[in-house]
């Protein structure tokens, strides 16, 4: 069998006349031959009736610290009441179609409520449904643990089940629908010539996604990543190409090449704060041990991390700047706390061993008077700390200096 797993957002399920859009590409998809299994979000993004967010809020609304465990079980009605709208969609068309909770489809997760990891998927019901010509039609984002309780997947999770399925389905290919035409080289809300990325590899969009872009979850690219399965980001709003992910780096893929370009985009994240310890010659050795270990006992991740004698820098997110604040004063630290800052990231694999990249990255900030509070830089990536202020500057600098427009 022709299997192709196919993943429709919120927005592109929200409605009857979107629904009609998704059945669209569906019916496509059957008629090149293909073997669909579909899976969906919740209906909607926050004040929507049926928006994970909205039902998060009502339960809630009873008691602001509900158990995790209890706020799953709530959230998994999103996607129930989407597939099953969704599947009645299909039926009303001709489509022989099955709704199927994440565990009735066979993801099974560990316990970890409302940011679960699958464990294992078992195809078997879904190879059974296809071999009938039925269209199963899977709740994405969530799953069940091996006591049969539900359990929901984390930020992203519906491209997770759909990546997680086509997987154990060998799928031919896997595509996320959503309310862009791909992914682009910036946030269009920043860059106004932002370009639609044809071809990215699965490396370059996990740095992206990684670095604040929100068009894919990258732990679904890493799933598809390891069985090889080219993943396909496009709009249900139209018939653009979108961007293929895939390891091709840079041949032909059948009538849009991956030029060899160094830069591939440019993102950002918001709300960091930048934290700077200090030091003195009288200080233990292992300061720097004792302040990453008081971070990670106390749930605080941490980035931008740099070591230079007599000062620790980092960075962490502005939600965790009181505990951040309060666990350094009980180890007797002086310490700084910048507020108000961002992280500006260039993307590109075709970085590797290029003479002049980070050199380029500096004067496209310099140039335009923008305080470089930190840097951080790896084979695919550039990254540095400005204030928020200068996010929009340090993004549309940046994009103009590596061509990424052209």
């Amino acid at each position: 069998m022709r299997i192709i797993v196919q993943k429709f957002g919120g927005t592109s399920v929200a409605s009857p006349e979107v629904r009609e859009l998704a059945l669209r590409k569906i019916e496509k998809a059957r008629d090149q031959g293909f073997n669909p299994v579909v899976v969906v979000s919740a209906m909607g993004r926050k004040g929507a009736p049926y928006a994970t967010d909205t039902l998060i809020d009502i339960a809630r609304s009873a008691y602001k610290n509900i158990a995790d465990r209890e706020l799953d079980q709530i959230m998994c009605c999103g996607e129930i009441i989407s597939a099953v709208i969704m599947a009645g969609t299909l039926q009303a068309a001709g489509m022989d179609a099955v709704m199927l909770t994440g565990g009735m489809a066979g993801i099974i997760t560990d316990e970890h409520f409302t940011d679960a990891r699958i464990l294992k998927c078992d195809p078997t019901k879904i190879i059974n449904l296809l071999k009938q010509g039925k269209v199963p039609v899977v709740c994405g984002f969530q799953g069940m643990t091996g006591e049969n309780e539900f359990t929901t997947l984390g930020r992203g999770g519906s491209d997770t089940s759909a990546s997680a399925l086509g997987a154990a389905l060998n799928a031919d290919i896997i595509e996320i629908y959503t309310d862009v035409d791909g992914i682009m080289t910036a946030d269009p809300r920043i860059v106004e010539n932002a370009k639609i990325l044809d071809c990215i590899s699965y490396g370059e969009v996990c740095q992206l996604a990684h670095q604040g872009a929100k068009v894919i979850h990258p732990r679904a690219v890493e799933i598809a990543m390891q069985k090889n399965i080219p993943l396909v980001v496009k709009s249900t709003f139209s018939e653009a190409p979108g961007t293929l992910i895939t390891n091709i780096a840079k041949e032909d893929t059948g009538g849009s090449a991956v030029i060899d370009r160094v830069a591939t985009g440019v993102t950002y994240l918001t709300n960091i704060v930048q934290v700077k310890v200090h030091l003195d010659n009288t200080m233990e050795t292992d300061a720097s041990f004792k302040v990453f270990k008081t971070m990670a006992d106390n749930g605080i991740s941490v980035d931008l991390i740099n070591i230079h004698p007599g000062e620790i820098m980092f960075t962490i997110n502005a939600d965790h700047a009181e505990k951040a604040s309060m666990k350094l004063k009980r180890l007797n630290y002086e310490f700084e706390i910048v507020e108000n800052c961002a992280k500006v990231s260039v993307v590109g694999g075709g970085m590797r061993e290029v003479p002049g990249v980070m050199a380029s990255f500096i004067e496209a900030l310099s140039r335009n008077k923008i305080a470089i509070l930190q840097t951080v830089d790896s084979h695919t990536s550039i990254s540095v700390l400005v204030l928020q202020s200068d996010v929009g500057a340090a993004v549309k600098s940046l994009h103009e200096k590596f061509g990424l427009s052209n």
